[in-house]
């Protein structure tokens, strides 16, 4: 530890402290208490313990920071402003206002320094563990003897709403099982939250829970005392088996006469009186807004700048490491860029008309054995349902806590950490990650796919068992209005291919993916492979929708559907065309990818003239007008299904080649 000046300290995390309520204050909206109750934390961390560069915020080897208190951000942005990172005092200034990059909540992309979005507690928590597990791969792929390349902590501020999120219980489960000894959480346990104290909901013994858990715990009265929290953190980075969490007690709104300790401190500006007496407290002149000492402002300047020298020294070892083992160096620089190996998609298995049926979870997995070796940084798992999802790499390790280089993960039943932890592994450059699990627990992973969206990031998602077509599992697992909830989520290319070969081209839209995340749909039951030979070119996928079979003149009808049902209006089609109605069969596995072309493409394949239209998907109709015209008519589901055989259920619900035609002739 650094000898401390200790009247120059206590006037820096001081000055942060009165920032924190002045940003708030000016803002009218915002949570001054945690900021100003944590400013000894964010001292210590960014002065003695966080590895950072102001001048690069995507150094590889920088520790990662996650405000999962992310309510508490205007303390980050403090810390990334006094430490010389590109945001300004006016950027402070405009706290929570429009096009600032000091948003409401700390947004990746937007602010330098941000290493992640957290909003919904817990998400960040989770995120962690992804974040954890990245690193732990990178080090078994990359480092060496004499070349520790990746060694990096990810360090957490962690809230009480945090630790009664469901979703921190099953991050930090697996955190535990994984033994991710690079973990360090700092959980802020000031026992209040927006009804009050938070006894009137939650007094588990947290400490005891985390242990339980398999966590390296420890307890601090006061986080004012910043000689014990450096000690907490050494003794954290010491254990290199568990993850550690640091128990500390503060006191919101530190400060305060009149708030301090009270929810009214919480989630709002204190108020112009409070401030000056807060101001007054802490010596500062009452009537000036956003002061920082000359003197706090070069400490922490030059704490920052230290950052530049500790990359440079990390160059040079990295400048070393590739005249040593160029062609690892050469793979990680590519894939830190976000670039893919040549020729990997060559490796895209094609599939024959001949071929027997094939569910699009079988054809998936074959795609993805067929791809994995010329693609070493796709890494993924699935919710406990490999052998279902049709997701194991059959020619590579699992990621245990003995083999971190293993590419197959298994996140156990933790639907809700899995789609977070994703998200912390996508953004670690250099990796592409996946999760599966069934469509119909896509529920519980909403807010990381929304959260990805937001980002820009591109996890994939990989759901299957995707309609009634699963069959006697029933109600509870046959997705209905989760096709159209997924497409309704902005930046998100939802995707649901109708047999496997247009299965292979949505793993390589999923892929090839930048700025959002994907979703991939695939069937439990079996479909017929379309001949290429006779109908559209399954590579057209990547359009969106394409024209799949063609009609015999004008079109006097247009048969659409995505996945399972695709083949299902084909064999429509033969009858209508026998009838003397001339039909047109359009594949549309992806709307997101549709809306994206050219005017000129979506009139070739859905002419405006041509407003006979009927869309078949088993799921909620939601959305389909948009395609079907107000002269056309959807197939779908308006209700639950029914725990059944497939087959009988197709007929129940009208999904049969005969009630196809039958409603293709009542709307002509």
């Amino acid at each position: 530890m650094e000898k401390p000046n200790e009247e120059l300290e206590k006037l820096a995390i001081d000055t942060v402290r009165v920032l924190s309520a002045d940003a708030v204050q000016k803002a009218n909206s915002g949570h001054p208490g945690t900021a100003m109750a944590l400013a000894p934390l964010g001292h210590v961390l960014w002065t003695k313990f966080l590895n950072y560069n102001p001048k690069n915020p995507d150094w590889a080897n920088r520790d990662r920071f996650i405000l999962s208190a992310g309510h508490a951000c205007i303390l980050q942005y403090n810390f990334l402003h006094l430490t010389g990172y590109d945001l300004s005092l006016d950027d402070l200034k405009a706290f929570r206002q429009m096009n600032s990059k000091t948003a409401g909540h700390p947004e990746y992309g937007l602010a330098p320094g941000v290493d992640v979005t957290t909003g919904p507690l817990g998400q960040g928590f989770a995120n962690g563990v992804g974040f954890a597990i990245a690193q732990k791969h990178l080090a078994a792929r990359y480092n060496k003897p004499g070349f520790s390349l990746f060694d990096y902590y990810i360090y957490a501020i962690v809230s009480d709403g945090d630790m009664m999120e469901g979703v921190t219980s099953e991050a930090a489960s697996l955190a535990g099982h994984l033994e991710l000894g690079n973990l360090i959480y700092i959980y802020d346990d000031n026992h209040i939250s927006i009804e009050g104290s938070t006894n009137i909901a939650f007094n588990e013994d947290v400490s005891a829970r985390f242990r339980a858990y398999g966590w390296h715990v420890q307890d601090l009265p006061d986080v004012n005392d910043t000689h014990a929290l450096e000690l907490a953190l050494i003794n954290a980075r010491s254990e290199t088996q568990k993850p550690s969490l640091i128990r500390v007690r503060s006191l919101i709104a530190y400060g305060s006469p009149n708030k301090s300790g009270t929810a009214g401190s919480h989630g709002s500006p204190l108020g112009a009186d409070e401030i000056k007496l807060v101001k007054e407290f802490f010596g500062f002149d009452p009537e000036k807004s956003f002061e920082i000492p000359e003197e706090v402002a070069k400490y922490y300047a030059e704490k920052g700048a230290r950052g530049g020298k500790k990359e440079d020294k990390w160059n040079e070892l990295f400048a070393k490491y590739k005249e040593k083992f160029p062609e690892l160096a050469a793979e990680y620089e590519a894939a830190f860029k976000g670039e893919l190996p040549s020729g990997w998609a060559d490796k895209l298995p094609v599939f024959k008309g001949s071929d027997p049926k094939m569910a699009t979870r079988q054809a998936s997995g074959k795609v993805l054995n067929a791809i994995a070796a010329g693609l070493p940084n796709l890494i993924g798992g699935a919710a406990d349902l490999a052998p279902s999802t049709e997701t194991n790499l059959k020619d590579f390790d699992s990621f245990t806590s003995e083999n971190r280089g293993g590419r197959n993960f298994h996140f156990g039943i933790r639907e809700h950490a899995m789609g977070s932890a994703l998200n912390g592994m996508a953004l670690t450059k250099g990796l592409l990650p996946f999760g599966a699990t069934f469509l119909q627990f896509a529920d519980y992973m909403r807010p990381p796919i929304r959260l990805a969206a937001i980002m820009k990031i591109n996890p994939i998602f990989v759901y299957t068992h995707d309609s009634i077509g699963l069959g006697e599992d029933g109600t509870t697992h046959q997705p209905i209005e989760h096709l159209a909830s997924l497409r309704a989520i902005p930046n998100v290319t939802v995707i649901r291919p109708a047999d496997a070969n247009e299965t292979a081209y949505a793993w390589k839209v999923a892929i090839e993916k930048k700025g959002g995340p994907t979703v991939l749909i695939f069937t439990r039951q079996g479909l017929p492979i379309l001949d290429q030979d006779k109908y559209g070119k399954a590579a057209d996928l990547e359009k969106g929708a394409y024209v799949l079979s063609k009609e015999s003149g004008n079109p006097d009808l247009i048969l659409m559907a995505t996945g399972s049902e695709v083949a299902l209006i084909l064999q429509a089609q033969e009858k209508l065309e026998a009838e003397g109605i001339s039909t047109r069969v359009v594949s549309m596995p992806s709307w997101e990818l549709f809306e994206k072309q050219s005017a000129e493409y979506k009139e070739s394949i859905l002419p405006k003239a041509s407003r006979k239209r009927l869309a078949v998907e088993m799921a909620s109709p939601m959305g389909w007008h948009k395609y079907t015209t107000d002269e056309g008519d959807m197939l779908g589901m308006t209700t639950f299904g029914e725990s059944a055989p497939a087959e009988d259920l197709y007929k129940h619900f009208g999904f049969t080649v005969e009630n196809v035609v039958a409603k293709a002739k009542a709307i002509l």
